[in-house]
């Protein structure tokens, strides 16, 4: 079954609104303005909405564009949801969701420019790690849109050269696994793990010291730094973000020599090693993190700053253990679900002259800011780049002072 559908504005998470009689129909594949005939994916007919695909296009919009990775097209695999958007307008769909998200949920009415990435020129070659499913009979692929089916690739377009070049979709792999491919920035090669267990073209390496991290290299204003990372961990993905989104960062934070910063959900500590330089040894960074082998690597990158501590445990269990009871900044880079109200009051009770917020997820920050006024914290500036092009996610960082 088909249904004509007249398309919409944009909505968080990579689809576009439309009506089919009186039922809101959420349609992936298709851009505001246009008219198609779309495929219901979830039609219950008592449900208060459906989802669908569009399948044809009767009229397209200006910003349609060839798809850049067909395989993410209808019935196709997630991961390029926008891959039939010219890229401009890809910022501007995004650039319009962070803006109704902070409309709606913390009332600020806000213009957003969704900045590209230095270098970006056709959106595809910047993810530096990928994740890939094997089907029954070990090909690699991923999972069909909100599907555990897999569907077998020939390609990943959105991968770098170096990702591209392993022959991952040339051969088979164990039935039913979890490929992880990394290709660090900075001259590690590139490392590929079955199962947590590194692989080389003869098969599993299971050597005590077989490879299982990587080093990133990345210069932050101006200066050159070095993480080593779980190659299985968290990371940002796109080959310029660790740049971008540490120099925004410090612009945010501002000169503060000999300042107290706390930075939470610090990862690897992709942010608290340029943090550590920006405060010197007479000032202090604390970092919170809850997952313990993202901690050992952050020990181990900050091993060169002494004066930067960090801690491990849940956000909110170690904030109310008292650790930095005052801090003059606090930098926060939470998970897509957000820092949350609990974090919010946490944070608001160390009474910070400044918050430094990065965000993943429009509509948990726009709740974020909302709490943050609450406690008289005003948004000030904010940021927004497009880390992750072909897809609806976008990065922000958020400037927060207390009124």
């Amino acid at each position: 079954m088909t249904i004509r559908l007249e398309v919409g504005p944009v909505a968080h998470g990579g689809h576009c609104v439309a009506r089919h009689e009186g039922r809101v129909v959420f349609v992936r594949h298709a851009l505001p303005g246009e008219v198609v005939e779309a495929e219901p994916t979830e039609a219950d007919p008592g449900a208060r909405y459906w989802r669908a695909d569009a399948v044809r296009v009767l009229e397209p919009s200006p910003d349609r564009v060839p798809s850049a990775w067909p395989a993410a097209g209808p019935g196709g695999v997630g991961g390029a949801e926008l891959a039939h958007v010219a890229l401009p307008a890809q910022r501007a769909w995004k650039a319009a969701v962070l803006a109704e998200q902070l409309r709606r949920l913390a009332r600020e009415e806000r213009d957003v420019v969704v900045e590209p990435a230095p270098g970006e020129t056709d959106g595809l070659g910047w993810r530096t790690r990928i994740e890939l499913a094997t089907d029954a009979e070990g090909r690699a692929g991923m999972h069909r849109y909100r599907s555990t089916q897999v569907v077998p690739l020939d390609d990943m377009p959105l991968a770098v050269g170096p990702i591209r070049g392993l022959g991952l979709f040339d051969r088979r792999w164990p039935a039913g696994s979890r490929l992880t491919a990394v290709a660090p920035v900075g001259g590690d090669r590139p490392l590929v793990l079955v199962d947590g267990v590194p692989w080389t073209a003869s098969g599993p390496d299971r050597r005590p010291n077989a490879r299982t991290s990587v080093r990133e290299v990345a210069e932050v204003a101006g200066r050159r730094h070095v993480w080593r990372v779980a190659a299985d961990g968290f990371w940002q993905v796109h080959r310029a973000a660790p740049t971008v989104l540490a120099e925004a960062v410090l612009a945010a934070v501002g000169d503060r020599p000999g300042a107290t910063v706390l930075d939470l959900y610090a990862g690897a500590g992709l942010l608290t090693v340029p943090l550590a330089e920006a405060v010197g040894p007479s000032g202090t960074v604390v970092a919170v993190e809850g997952d313990a082998r993202a901690v050992k690597d952050a020990r181990r990158n900050l091993h060169a700053a002494p004066w930067a501590r960090i801690h491990l445990g849940p956000v909110a269990d170690v904030l109310r253990a008292d650790v930095a009871p005052r801090a003059d900044v606090v930098v926060l880079d939470p998970p897509r679900v957000g820092a949350g109200r609990v974090v919010v009051d946490l944070v608001a009770a160390r009474r910070p002259e400044r918050v430094v917020y990065v965000a993943c997820d429009p509509a948990a920050l726009a709740r974020d800011v909302a709490y943050l006024a609450g406690h008289g914290y005003r948004l000030g500036d904010l940021r927004a780049f497009d880390l992750f092009p072909m897809t609806h996610h976008v990065e922000a960082v958020a400037t927060f002072e207390r009124g």
